[in-house]
């Protein structure tokens, strides 16, 4: 059974840094599947990243404790999640600022 890119690609974002780890052990086996670990690849930056931040957002003094700022935190991940599902399942290599460009550079060959 061939699997399908933009499947895989969308999948690697679901679950967020768990799934993009998975994708990305799963579509190292496959190494011409450039379009799949690419996404694979920036889900885990881009989540791994999405942590830390939740772990440091208490930290910063005066904003870090107002739950409005941590609901517009959640909100802004949950759009940026939901768009990179989208883009993945349209087939485009959609890159983040930055990320997008480590991860590319991280899954080249």
């Amino acid at each position: 059974m061939k699997r399908d890119p933009k499947l895989w690609a969308a999948l690697a974002y679901t679950l967020g840094l768990i799934s993009g780890i998975a994708v990305l052990l799963v579509a190292r086996e496959k190494h011409d599947d450039q379009y799949v670990r690419f996404h694979a690849m920036q889900s885990v930056l881009t989540f791994a990243a999405i942590a830390l931040s939740y772990i440091l957002l208490p930290t910063i003094p005066i904003i870090g404790h107002i739950g409005a700022v941590r609901s517009l935190f959640t909100m802004a991940v949950f759009c940026l999640w939901v768009l990179l599902i989208v883009k993945a399942v349209s087939g485009e290599a959609y890159r983040l600022p930055y990320v997008g460009d480590l991860a590319h550079s991280m899954t080249s060959k």
